[in-house]
């Protein structure tokens, strides 16, 4: 079962289990330059310009995490491409998924504007660019 939590949340679970893993699923220039937690791994679910689900994203995160009982939180823009990449490591026996709901820069405002209303900058927490 894939667990969704708050920014908030996500980060004190982190705090409180030190094995946990985020895993960034946005793409190279959405990590790099939009910022991301400090301490995330970046492995994009999809990548300019095609758009395309990244075929080895399974293979990657199982590298970075063999174990299938840790947790592994997922970040992306605004919590659906992480709900994705969760379900593919659900579906190959990942036990301990958290999507980020909210991603990194959160809903859009009246505006169109993201980071106003919620997501992890928005909350305040660790992030860096770069």
């Amino acid at each position: 079962m894939i667990e969704n939590l708050s920014p908030q949340e996500s980060w004190e679970l982190m705090q409180q289990n030190p094995v946990a893993v985020m895993v960034d699923v946005r793409t190279q220039m959405e990590h790099a330059y939009v910022g991301h937690p400090i301490g995330a791994v970046h492995i994009p679910w999809k990548e300019a310009p095609s758009w395309e689900t990244n075929p080895n994203f399974v293979a990657q995160v199982t590298r970075l995490v063999p174990e299938k009982d840790r947790p592994i939180l997922l970040l992306c823009r605004s919590g659906q491409r992480s709900l994705a990449a969760a379900q593919a490591l659900e579906q190959v026996g990942y036990t301990r998924l958290i999507n980020i709901v909210d991603g990194f820069e959160g809903a859009l405002d009246g505006n169109k504007h993201r980071n106003t209303l919620s997501g992890w900058r928005f909350c305040g927490l660790p992030w860096e660019q770069g």
